[in-house]
C-alpha cells in the first residue's frame, strides 16, 4: 500500500485538508473542518491511507495546529504558502467552472461560493509532493 501526504492549511477557526498519493494524483479526501474536529475527521482516513509525511503550511495558527497533527505519528514539514490562496481560487474554478451568466463573468471577478482552504491544503500537499521535502520543524 503506498503512503500519501496530507496537506494543512492552518487557520484559526478551521483548517483545510487535502489527502494524496503523488503530486500528479487526484485528491483520495478534501474537506474543511474546525480546529477541534480536526483529529476526529482525519482519524478514519489516515487508518486507511497511511501517511508518508504531513505537509503543513506556514501561515497563520500554524505552531498550535503542528501541536495536533505531531499526534498522528507522521513527520510534519512546513510548506511555503505563497500564492496558495490565489491558486486555490484558479483550481477551485478549474473543477467547477461557472453555469449560466456566471459564465460570462471573468474569473477574475468571480468569488468561489463558499471557503476554499481545501484547495489551498491541495496546492500544499503537492508543493511538498513535488519537490520531495520541506523544512522539518522544530
Amino acid at each position: 500500500m503506498s503512503q500519501a501526504v496530507l496537506g494543512i492549511d492552518p487557520g484559526t477557526r478551521k483548517i483545510g485538508f487535502a489527502l494524496i498519493e503523488d503530486a500528479n494524483s487526484p485528491p483520495l479526501a478534501l474537506g474543511i473542518e474546525t480546529v477541534d474536529g480536526l483529529l476526529e475527521r482525519l482519524g478514519p482516513l489516515v487508518d486507511a491511507h497511511p501517511l508518508r509525511a504531513v505537509a503543513l503550511g506556514g501561515g497563520t495558527n500554524a505552531a498550535a495546529v503542528r501541536a495536533l497533527l505531531e499526534r498522528l505519528g507522521a513527520p510534519v514539514h512546513l510548506i511555503d504558502e505563497t500564492d496558495t490562496s490565489y491558486r486555490a481560487r484558479a483550481l477551485y474554478f478549474a473543477d467547477h467552472p461557472p453555469a449560466g451568466w456566471r459564465r460570462l463573468i471573468p474569473l477574475g471577478l468571480q468569488l468561489p461560493p463558499r471557503p476554499i482552504d481545501d484547495y489551498a491544503a491541495l496546492l500544499i500537499a503537492r508543493r511538498y509532493a513535488e519537490r520531495g521535502f520541506g523544512a522539518p520543524l522544530p
